[in-house]
Formats: structure tokens, C-alpha cells, sequence
């Protein structure tokens, strides 16, 4: 994909796009954190998905085309937000943050701080700028941004099985993306965190925070960073675990479409009704002390309205009409 967002190419081959034959696996882990669970087998037709995700280079080029304004710059609705404060409610965007020592761990509230202003073009907040992150994943989108992009460079956000089954590489019951060894021969194949969380990042490999795409080895597909640096939103409704049948677990639904969006609320927080999609790939705040989902199989429940320091996002294109 060039600047503009544009596709093409010849022989039947999209420019910066890889070609995912589509099959059968096992999707979810049942050895790891409960909503990853059941296993169970998926089919998924073929589709292309982009080499890496989507870049501030990229973004820039949709913004300068359309004037789309993001989520996080625009004004806050007070009613989705009961109790927030008038500071809270100015446009903004979750900033991590990092901690002077040892916090309570269970308490994310210890390390994202609400900074009005930050926006995909100022991450951090006002001050801020990708001056020299023009190929580092545009990150502070929410879905409806992801959304709004893949619309105008003609493609689609992936289901959470097409990209689990894009993530795996064409290998299935593996660990991680590239095998069953975080680090095989010490060598970092991802952007994660190292060291305790969230106080130092001691980035052996070689990065504190968003890295370059491609700056690791691909998948067996091709695709770069299908773990690490940045969650990846995908277009299904969350729910604290998969739909799967036990009565079949030889064999499972074609090309799933996930729960519904009733499902997807948060039950820890009645009053705001915000529904969430699954986000995939983990990124580079996952440590093995604190979040090992930086695994094909791990996902996260995402409010489609939240921009995050942590959350980008790729496209893909299918063979064949979405059903």
C-alpha cells in the first residue's frame, strides 16, 4: 500500500498486502487466561491482510484526503460518562504513563492517565508530535477511526478469527507467533516489555515504547508484528469467552462473525454503556510479570470508543463477500 492508502499491483497481487490461503485450525488456548478459552477449531475463507499494521505516514495521507477528525479530538457526550469530571471530558486520550517504583499491579488506573489533547498526532499530549514516527504504527484510534480508514482504502478490519488465523503463520498449536520460545536463542522476535512492569522498561529489545513496522522477523505469512508494539482492533464483540460448541469439538463454524453486542458491555461498570471489541497481537506494555498476551491465541476486550498509547490496527481484503 503506498501513501495514499491505494492497493494495486499485477498478477493478482495487492501492493503491501500478503495473501492468507484461509483453512482450518484451533483457535483459543485452554492453558492460559480463561477468555481465551475453549479451544476449539475455526475454518476461515482467504483473504489478503496487510504486511504490517497501519503506519502515521498512512494515516496522515487519509486525514489529508478526507479532513477526518478522530474520535479522540472531538467533544466528549457527558451522558456516556457519569461522574466524569469536566476536565475528564475535554477531548483526549489514555496516555500510559509510567511509575516512579513498584504500584499495585491490579490497579491499571496506576500507570493510563487521562491527558486532554493527546490525539494520534500529539500521542503523548500537547507537545508531542510523530516527527520522526512517520512509520511507527498510528496509535490513540478508536474503532471508529480503524473503521473510517479501511472504508477509504477499500478493505475491512479483520474478524478476531481471520486475524488469529493470519497470526498463527500457517503453524498451529505453537506458543507464540514464531514458535514456543519467547525469546529462541535470546534473540527478541517481538516488542515487549522487559523488566518489571510498569516501572522499568530496561528495552533489550531496543525500543521503550512504539517501534518502527517490520522492525522484527514476519510470520509465516509474511506479516510483521502479529505480536507486540501495538493491540490490533478487530471487528467482533467481546465476551469473556468463545462461543464454542462442545458437543463438536472436531469441527467448528466457517468464517465466524463473533457474539453479540449486547454481550459485550462491561458488568464491572453498569452505568457506562459502552460496548467493546476484542483487540489481538498484545503490544509492547506486555511483560511475562504482568500481561503475557503477546500470543495468537490471548485477546482483550476493547471500548470502541477508547484511544489508547497502545492500540493501532491493520486492514485486510477478502476473496469473497463477508457474510
Amino acid at each position: 500500500m503506498d501513501e495514499s492508502g491505494a492497493t494495486g499491483g499485477h498478477g493478482g497481487t495487492l501492493i503491501g498486502m500478503r495473501r492468507i490461503p484461509g483453512g482450518s485450525f484451533l483457535m483459543g488456548s485452554d492453558r492460559h487466561y480463561p477468555e481465551e478459552g475453549p479451544a476449539h477449531r475455526v475454518t476461515v475463507g482467504p483473504f489478503w491482510m496487510d504486511e504490517t499494521t497501519v503506519t502515521n505516514r498512512q494515516f496522515a495521507a487519509f486525514v489529508a484526503a478526507t479532513g477526518y477528525v478522530t474520535v479522540a479530538e472531538r467533544p466528549l457526550d457527558p451522558a456516556l460518562y457519569p461522574g466524569a469530571t469536566a476536565e475528564n471530558l475535554q477531548p483526549g486520550c489514555l496516555v500510559f504513563t509510567g511509575t516512579e517504583g513498584p504500584v499495585d499491579t491490579r490497579d491499571y488506573r496506576n500507570w493510563w492517565c487521562w491527558v486532554p489533547g493527546a490525539c494520534w498526532r500529539h500521542p503523548e499530549g500537547p507537545g508531542s508530535d510523530n516527527d520522526d514516527r512517520a512509520d511507527h504504527p498510528v496509535i490513540q484510534v478508536a474503532y471508529e477511526d480503524a473503521e473510517a480508514y479501511a472504508r477509504w482504502a477499500g478493505k475491512a478490519l479483520p474478524t478476531e478469527a481471520e486475524w488469529e488465523f493470519a497470526a498463527r503463520g500457517g503453524s498451529e498449536g505453537k506458543e507464540f507467533v514464531w514458535g514456543n520460545e519467547l525469546t529462541p536463542d535470546g534473540l527478541h522476535m517481538a516488542n515487549t516489555w522487559q523488566g518489571p512492569f510498569p516501572w522499568r522498561n530496561d528495552a533489550d529489545d531496543g525500543y521503550d515504547l512504539t517501534a518502527p513496522v517490520a522492525s522484527y522477523p514476519h510470520n509465516g505469512f509474511g506479516l510483521y508484528d502479529m505480536a507486540g508494539n501495538v493491540w490490533q482492533w478487530t471487528t467482533d464483540w467481546f465476551a469473556t469467552r468463545h462461543a464454542a460448541d462442545p458437543d463438536k469439538p472436531c469441527c467448528g463454524p466457517t468464517d465466524p462473525r463473533g457474539p453479540a453486542m449486547e454481550g459485550s458491555f462491561d458488568p464491572a461498570t453498569p452505568a457506562i454503556r459502552i460496548p467493546r471489541k476484542v483487540v489481538k497481537g498484545g503490544s509492547f506494555l506486555c511483560a511475562p510479570s504482568y500481561c503475557r498476551r503477546y500470543r495468537p491465541a490471548a485477546r482483550h476486550a476493547q471500548m470502541v470508543d477508547s484511544g489508547m498509547s497502545h492500540i493501532g490496527f491493520r486492514c485486510i481484503r477478502r476473496d469473497r463477500p463477508a457474510a
